[in-house]
């Protein structure tokens, strides 16, 4: 599995069998296995509820990280999972060297959440990968206000083989206990302005996170091995 992630080079490669009444997961990245995957998982969900279970609205995997139940809501998929609050901490040395430019705060949870003033601020980031590695092993979130989403993000896991990842589920376990309360809202739109972008609907349930997005199909095949 390491090396078919590696040859795919793409920042999650997800691989599932079936078990039970439902399926197994497993995430890899180029580099390594990782605990989780929110938008490799909802791309497994809409593999299920297309090909594998048509006509299915909902699913389990089993994985490191617990039980991941997918259900689809108005055609988007959505699954839930504890939330990861951040706590404010001293900003990393290098934290300006790695990201091109100073935050305004900084947070911590299962990764630095650098938390900026602006939408422009985020998408003009021009991150020094080799300082970046050495600020937080597990990654980087960046985030700000959005101009017409609730906010924005960006998310970096050099060590991890993912120089900077298309659309995170897991960071938004951070993000959106933090602008639930930082906006004074329960429900709240994100978009990952990354080069390829995505957006997710996220929202606080409780001390849990609903994520829920759109999934499409891009290719089908088989490889050797």
């Amino acid at each position: 599995m390491q090396a078919i992630a590696a040859e795919n080079n793409l920042p999650a490669t997800a691989f599932v069998v079936s078990a039970g009444d439902g399926y197994d997961i497993r995430w890899f990245t180029p580099a390594a296995e990782i605990d989780l995957c929110g938008h490799a998982t909802l791309a497994s969900a809409y593999v299920v509820f297309n090909r594998l279970k048509p006509g299915s609205r909902s699913v389990t995997f089993g994985s490191r990280s617990g039980a991941l139940h997918v259900s689809l809501r108005d055609e988007r998929l959505a699954f839930e999972l504890r939330a990861r609050p951040a706590t404010p901490c001293t900003a990393p040395a290098e934290i300006d060297k790695a990201l091109g430019a100073a935050p305004v705060q900084t947070l911590h949870a299962a990764v630095l959440l650098a938390v900026f003033d602006s939408e422009a601020d985020v998408r003009s980031l021009v991150p020094d990968m080799a300082a970046m590695s050495r600020v937080d092993p597990h990654g980087v979130i960046a985030t700000a206000p959005g101009s017409d989403v609730d906010f924005v993000c960006r998310f970096f896991a050099p060590n991890l083989g993912v120089p900077e990842d298309s659309a995170t589920g897991s960071a938004h376990l951070t993000l959106t206990p933090y602008w639930s309360e930082r906006l004074g809202k329960s429900a709240l739109r994100s978009r990952q302005v990354s080069k390829r972008g995505g957006e997710l609907w996220c929202e606080m349930a409780g001390d849990r996170v609903r994520i829920a997005g759109y999934a499409a199909p891009y290719l089908e095949g088989t490889i050797e091995i």
